[in-house]
């Protein structure tokens, strides 16, 4: 699989609402309800947000033959806001290169550390990925609590 990693553009905020829709109703449903899968997932709506994260993040898609398979961003220069990859393209190295990548750029920017709120589904990953965990936490969504955890590592 050839895989492609350049900056996202607001033209894909279709595909990466898509993306985020499916990932969270599919991926994160083996560990939040039903209610907070609903929840979460309605966060694809809100495209005014997802063109701003575009174009004030740092925002990189991956692309594999035309089709965004996932994406990562990075706000205020060390905190990795969002890795998502979609659901059929799971457990092929993506994430993992977008992870790489999004590090590389808090290394450059002059940071020792990143830092990031992950969900349970997530936190296996940032674990083999040598994070830390700092604190589970319970976060309210639109009256919902989810279980999540914050996690750094050092550079």
């Amino acid at each position: 699989m050839d895989i492609e990693i350049r900056q996202a553009t607001v033209a894909d905020v279709p595909e990466i609402t898509m993306l985020f829709r499916d990932t969270v109703r599919e991926v994160n449903s083996k560990h939040y309800s039903e209610k907070q899968v609903q929840t979460w997932s309605t966060g694809a709506n809100d495209t005014q947000k997802w063109e701003e994260r575009i174009n004030k993040l740092y925002f990189l898609v991956a692309v594999n033959q035309d089709t965004i398979v996932g994406f990562a961003y990075l706000k205020n220069g060390n905190y990795f806001d969002g890795l998502f990859v979609h659901k059929d393209f799971q457990r092929q190295g993506i994430a993992s290169k977008l992870l790489r990548i999004i590090e590389s750029k808090v290394i450059m920017d002059g940071f020792d550390e990143i830092k990031s709120d992950v969900s349970i589904t997530a936190l296996p990953f940032f674990e083999d990925h040598y994070y830390d965990v700092v604190k589970k936490q319970k976060k309210v969504l639109k009256g919902v609590i989810f279980e999540n955890y914050i996690v750094s590592k050092a550079l």
